[in-house]
Formats: structure tokens, sequence, C-alpha cells
């Protein structure tokens, strides 16, 4: 086998474990230690994902496919800043600081700067999941953005990182959900017009992570601010006693 059918065996090997993980985790108990194993054989079935997913991409390149190439460049990049923050959030939710380091802010910007080519390439094709994807790379750099805005001023809620976790997992949840439905439709619905096909397995996942936000945010995404004197504490890396409980009493 050579470099291209190994990189997508493993691709498509990794890409079946994380959606196992992905739904066995979600209906677990938050927090226990059956959800935090399944989660880390997630989170390291998506670096299997994205580690393949490069070779993918330069073969694409070879057979004179630039524009797919350069999407799904993308879509890696938007899967490798979801991973990281889902990683990170958990583990500095007692030093904010850390979270928003050098990494935070590179992922942030290329997702911006990539979300704003992939449109324009979309817009000139007349491609609407182009312009959708592309559209998200620039709503993840202005989440970003805001996320480091509320921190910095203090007005964070103390679960702030769960939020951003299960933001970055819903991330994860709708590539391994497009890629499994690009093939599972077009096996279980060969009648339907190939483009609409296409189109479902492509936005339905999108549109199930939107309703799926809105909920976790309304249930979990209203944590109690953190008091003035965190704030500054919190920007440091070192909360103090209060901000300490508050991070506590969150995880």
């Amino acid at each position: 086998m050579d470099l291209y059918r190994n990189a997508l065996f493993l691709h498509v090997a990794a890409g079946a474990i994380a959606l196992a993980s992905f739904w066995t985790a979600a209906l677990l108990k938050k927090g226990s230690p059956r959800h935090r194993r399944v989660g880390q054989v997630f989170l390291l079935a998506m670096v299997v994902v994205l580690l393949s997913g490069i070779p993918l991409a330069r073969a694409l390149i070879e057979r004179g496919q630039p524009v797919t190439a350069l999407f799904l460049g993308f879509l890696l990049l938007l899967t490798g800043q979801s991973s990281w923050n889902a990683w990170r959030a958990v583990r500095d939710r007692r030093e904010p600081a850390r979270f928003y380091g050098p990494l935070f802010w590179i992922f942030a910007m290329l997702c911006g700067v990539g979300g704003a080519g992939i449109v324009a390439l979309g817009l000139e094709s007349g491609a609407v999941i182009l312009q959708a994807f592309g559209g998200v790379g620039l709503v993840a750099a202005w989440g970003s953005l805001r996320s480091w805005q509320r921190w910095r001023r203090g007005r964070a809620p103390s679960n702030w990182w769960l939020r951003e976790h299960y933001g970055a997992i819903l991330g994860n949840g709708v590539a391994t959900h497009i890629a499994f439905l690009s093939i599972g439709l077009r096996n279980a619905l060969p009648f339907i017009d190939p483009q609409w096909r296409m189109q479902a397995a492509w936005l339905l996942p999108l549109a199930f992570a939107v309703v799926a936000s809105i909920y976790l945010n309304r249930r979990y995404g209203r944590g109690a601010r953190n008091p003035p004197n965190a704030s500054s504490a919190a920007r440091t890396g070192r909360p103090d006693s209060v901000a300490a409980l508050s991070a506590d009493s969150a995880g």
C-alpha cells in the first residue's frame, strides 16, 4: 500500500472511532471518569484524523484539484483548533491565562484569514458549501476574540472553560458526522440527486451543531460571573481563593 492508501485507511478508521466515542461520551455522565476516558479516546482519534488528512490534501493537489485541497486543509485547520481548545479548556480551567496563549491566537488568526479566503472562493464559484464553512471560520475567529475579551474584562462566567470545551467538541462532531454522512447517504439514498445528497451531508451536521450549541448554552453556559477581585488574578493565571473556589465548584 502506498502513502495515500495508508493515510486514507487511517483517516477512515480514526474517523469511525471518533464518531463512536463522540456519542459514547455524549451519553455518559458529564465529568465522570468514563466520560473523561472516552473523551480522551475521541481527541486522540481526531489527532490521527488530522495527521492522516495532510497527505490526502497533498494528493488532491497532485491530482489537479487545488480548490478541493485548500478546502480540506481549511477543514483540518478548523478541526485542529477545536481539538486544541477542547483539550486546553479543561486542562487550563484554573489558569485561563494559559488557555489564551500563543496557540490560541495563532489558530484564531488562521481560521479568520482562511475563512475569508474560502468564502471568496465560494462566492466566485457559487459553491454554497464553501461559503457556509468559510463563514464558520470567520465566526470561530470572532468567537475567540469575544471569549478573550469577556475574560479580560472580568465578564467571563466561572464555568467559562465548560462552554469552550463543549463548543469545541461540537465543532469536531460536525467534522465526523460530515464524513459519515458523505458515505452513508450515498449508499442509503442512491435515488436522491447527488448534489442534494452532498449538500445535506455537509449542511445538516452544521445546522445540528448550531441547535445543540444553543441548547447547551442555555443549560450550562450561564454560570455565575467571576467577582471583580477574581478577574485581575485570573488574568495573571494565579487565581485567589475566591476564584479558585468558583473553578472548583464548576469542575
